[in-house]
């Protein structure tokens, strides 16, 4: 432990200042990268984007376009920081590699070993997850199951309620037997890695990854605004219009950081890009970085994952599958390594084609999920050729084809038949709800997992309202037999459902919620709620 740790305080690996291609570059793909990116750009309107390309070791091409707010004046660099969402779970992962190398843990341990008050809904469970169990996605909980205490941020909950409120959690399947994507486990992994390494997980971060890859400008835990350079906020429309949400001038240590919390600039994940694609890559004392075997353990597929219509018809994709914080699938018959983040405002991707030696970053400051989609694949197929694949398009129509496909595929998937859910609210006028009309359930409601709600008259009608989670609150409307909370700050793919039910056997009212929009983001995850009436409105 103190030789590894000690060591890696001091001793990075040092990349040479990005090398960035130019025309002379030869056959390097400059003008279709540059295109791509332009393109993107202009279809989608995005706000900011910085885009960076690994090739044959070496930075070869950035491109940078808009600002860090819209309307600010101020451009985005390479060094902006940008939030990179679930890419860092591939480095949650990293941390915990570097501690089996070490002998401070092994990938088999028990959870409980490291953490004893760690609980699942079944002790069974409990018992048998291990350590290697928290980064692969097979708990048998929903897609998402608590993400409601980590988003929408900010909010109150504490890392040590979100990680106690698993046991409350009810499993979907069996453990092992199918993927289910998480983020509380990943929690769960950094703190994990705490206590391993006898120091919080936002101090093992920057110890175990940021300093030996010389990742000096990425923050994680909580850090000043004013310490770190330019940083993108994130954007959502209203109107129209880009709106961004800059920061404070003190940026929180939030519970999720293990599982979503780091940002970092452009230059700074190249390094992170660079790192994984040379296999020998060593810090300054000569080490390797991480070891050959957690390198092949890393890239091993551990969970089968579903295999999409559109991998298996965009990319001729035959598996896919999860490693320790990375997606592994196949392109054109050429191996990918990969894998996204989203938060409220903020995509990246982080794509690495190792058998050609290239890899590329996007970062996004603005809700543009297909933006990301489109310029990923564009970006993916300049590199691989499209082998064998007559329908892939000219390099100067990548962008244009994809995103055609893309829209047609949202056509047919709103052409398609509406759930009777969706229908309800679509088809009837919402309206207020008068606080008469609620005898009876109006008042405080606690779930075992999520804590306190109000559903209270306010404003003239009726407003539910989180304790916790300040951003879950808006007004109560009916929209033909049913009710819903509409909420105040986030967009109408968050609407819930409001089911009130008698008490059993003249027990307490009881509230179940559920999504308005069936395909909205499985991190709403309002059908895990199970409210009972505590009390009376304040």
């Amino acid at each position: 432990m103190g030789v590894l740790f000690a060591a890696a305080a001091t001793a990075a690996i040092f990349f040479a200042p990005a090398a960035r291609a130019d025309a002379a570059d030869g056959d390097w793909p400059r003008q279709a990268v540059a295109a791509a990116v332009d393109e993107t750009v202009a279809r989608y309107a995005l706000p900011g984007i910085a885009v960076g390309v690994v090739g044959d070791g070496e930075v070869r091409q950035v491109e940078l376009r808009g600002e860090t707010v819209a309307g600010s004046g101020e451009a985005i660099t390479a060094d902006t920081l940008f939030k990179v969402a679930s890419n860092t779970k591939a480095m949650t992962a990293a941390l915990l590699a570097r501690q089996v190398d070490a002998g401070l843990l092994a990938w088999d341990d028990p959870v409980v070993k490291h953490l004893p008050g760690f609980r699942m809904h079944e002790d069974w469970v409990t018992r048998e997850m291990q350590v290697r169990d928290l980064l692969i996605h097979n708990s048998g909980l929903g897609p998402g199951a608590g993400d409601l205490m980590l988003w929408p941020e900010p909010n109150a909950f504490t890392r040590g309620e979100v990680i106690a409120g698993l046991a409350h959690l009810k499993p979907r399947w069996s453990f092992r037997s199918r993927y289910a994507y998480d983020n509380t486990l990943y929690i769960v992994a950094g703190e994990v890695a705490a206590a391993a390494g006898g120091a919080p997980y936002d101090v093992l971060l920057r110890r175990e990854v940021f300093e030996p890859l010389g990742m000096d400008g990425c923050r994680v835990g909580e850090w000043r605004i004013d310490g770190a350079g330019p940083v993108a906020a994130p954007h959502g429309r209203r109107d129209g219009a880009w709106v961004g949400r800059p920061d404070g001038e003190v940026v929180a240590d939030m519970p999720m950081a293990a599982a979503g919390g780091v940002r970092c600039g452009l230059d700074d994940m190249l390094r992170w890009v660079r790192a994984w694609l040379d296999p020998d890559a060593r810090d300054a004392a000569g080490r390797p970085w991480l070891s050959a075997g957690q390198r092949a353990a890393a890239w091993t597929p551990h969970m089968p994952m579903p295999l999409s219509r559109r991998m298996r018809d965009w990319n001729r994709s035959h598996y896919y599958a999860y490693g320790h914080g990375w997606r592994l699938s196949d392109v054109d018959g050429t191996a990918k390594v990969a894998h996204t983040g989203t938060l409220s405002g903020m995509y990246s991707a982080v794509t690495l084609l190792p058998e050609l030696d290239a890899g590329f970053v996007i970062l996004l400051n603005a809700d543009a999920g297909d933006a990301r989609t489109v310029l990923e694949q564009s970006l993916s197929k300049i590199f691989t050729g499209c082998p064998g694949t007559s329908a892939c398009p000219r390099e100067d129509g990548l962008v244009a084809h994809y995103a055609s496909l893309l829209a047609a595929e949202r056509a047919a998937s709103t052409a398609a038949p509406d759930s009777p859910e969706a229908d309800a609210a679509g088809v009837h006028p919402r309206e207020a709800v008068a606080a008469d009309a609620l005898s009876g359930r109006l008042g405080r409601y606690r779930d075992l997992w999520f804590g306190e709600a109000t559903v209270c008259q306010a404003d003239g009608g009726v407003r539910f309202e989180s304790l916790k989670s300040p951003r879950l609150a808006g007004p109560v409307l009916r929209a033909g037999d049913r009710l819903l909370v509409d909420f105040d700050t986030l967009g109408a793919d968050a609407d819930a459902w409001l089911d009130f039910a008698a008490g059993t056997d003249g027990g307490p009212v009881t509230l179940a919620m559920a999504k308005v929009d069936p395909e909205a983001d499985f991190s709403y995850d309002y059908e895990d709620l199970a409210f009972r009436r505590i009390g009376d409105c304040p």
